[in-house]
């Protein structure tokens, strides 16, 4: 094989590996493709219902603060408000809300509020457990005019993987898309894949995968995890570049930049060993020619 033969083979093989360095970079945008001032559906909003293990307060009202305090369990023990609140004098406030004891759902979906007793609460959401703990008041003639606001404790979320912030986030507000909870978390790192982030959902004992691509607004908008739930845990999986970080020759073999460097000094100890046969064929010609 003479230069020329070489250069005819080798500059495509060089122009192929360049090509597939380029063809090898991950897709960083997210929504691509999305239409310019299109409005996309958004699905129904669905208030988040309590599950065994969440934990709620329950805050309760009345012009007769002192009856009202018997139904408000505070930290430290036994009922009653603060007296350093902001709500007409009550608990509801910078120092008596901080204070209010959370209840835990158990297992079979109930807490237990003082006076009120067992209260199912499974399944519902916090304005139904309001309005079913006003009814409770109302038809006991416990309260004549109870307010009841239910609030989560700690509504959050898990993140793992090649995301900005890994571990628990606490969640602002009862509704928040996919998109803001990796926003919350400190967005992807780069060398984190958009394409495949797993959100792993636990309902009834039983614990499902939904795989997202947030490059892909068709994955992201219908996705059954659009809307997040409580406890739900975001890990996005590191890219083949980063998960070959682990040893060094791993590293190097899926780097372009290794096999560009590789292919180019083969075709350059070729061709010195190449013109270095050349030369000394041609001495040797030159030689024998001169014994002649």
């Amino acid at each position: 094989m003479d230069k020329k033969r070489l250069l005819t083979f080798g500059l495509p093989l060089l122009a192929v590996i360049l090509f597939t360095a380029c063809s090898t970079v991950p897709k960083i945008a997210y929504l691509r493709d999305l239409p310019d001032q299109v409005p996309v559906q958004l699905q129904e909003t669905r208030d988040l219902t309590l599950k065994p293990g969440d934990r709620l307060q329950i805050f309760v009202f009345s012009h007769d603060r002192e009856l009202a305090s018997d139904f408000n369990l505070w930290e430290g023990g036994g009922s009653g408000y603060y007296s350093s609140g902001s709500y007409g004098g009550g608990g509801y406030g910078s120092s008596g809300r901080g204070g209010n004891h959370p209840y835990t759902v158990d297992q079979n979906g109930e807490i237990e509020m003082p006076v009120l007793g067992r209260i199912k609460v499974g399944g519902k959401t916090r304005l139904e457990v309001a309005d079913l703990v006003k009814y409770r008041l109302l038809a006991g003639e416990m309260l004549a005019d109870p307010t009841v606001l239910v609030e989560y404790y700690d509504l959050s979320f898990y993140a793992l993987g090649e995301i900005g912030h890994t571990g628990r986030i606490t969640i602002p507000r009862d509704n928040i898309t996919l998109m803001e909870a990796i926003a919350l978390a400190g967005d992807l790192s780069i060398s984190g894949r958009r394409d495949n982030v797993m959100v792993l959902r636990t309902e009834k004992g039983k614990q499902t995968p939904y795989y997202v691509d947030l490059t892909d607004p068709q994955s992201v908008y219908n996705s059954p995890v659009y809307y997040l739930q409580q406890n739900d845990m975001i890990y996005v999986e590191p890219t083949a570049l980063r998960a070959n970080q682990s040893t060094l020759l791993a590293n190097q073999t899926r780097n372009p930049s290794f096999w560009i460097s590789s292919v180019t000094s083969v075709i350059t100890f070729y061709l010195f060993i190449r013109t270095f046969i050349d030369r000394e064929g041609e001495r040797y010609t030159n030689y024998s020619n001169y014994g002649q």
